[in-house]
């Protein structure tokens, strides 16, 4: 197999959460986003630094682990298109976004 065909080895990004992960210590940022073809989900902090960023699958969805709290996922599509939408984080709970840009 060639090393483009294995990928980094991350897990492909559904809607479903991967098998094993325990929600009793984790708060997870998820979403969708539609109207976008390639884009970019990043994640800023309550003061609007900078903690991460992935790739949106090409299904749309995009999903961060994030301590609990406040938080913004900024979405930045072709176009010079973004869309900011706050969001809270809260422990054993998963926060579903939609995002159409």
């Amino acid at each position: 197999m060639s090393t483009a065909a294995q990928g980094c080895g991350a897990p492909e990004q559904t809607i479903a959460l991967p098998a094993g992960i325990d929600l009793s210590n984790q708060a997870v940022i998820q979403g969708v986003v539609t109207g976008a073809g390639t884009a970019y989900a990043r994640l800023l902090d309550h003061s609007g630094e900078f903690t991460g960023e992935v790739v949106v699958s090409d299904d749309g969805i995009f999903r961060f682990f994030a301590a609990p709290g406040d938080w913004t996922v900024r979405i930045i599509a072709g176009g010079g298109v973004t869309r900011d939408v706050q969001v809270e984080a809260k422990l054993g709970e998963v926060a579903q976004l939609a995002v159409a840009v």
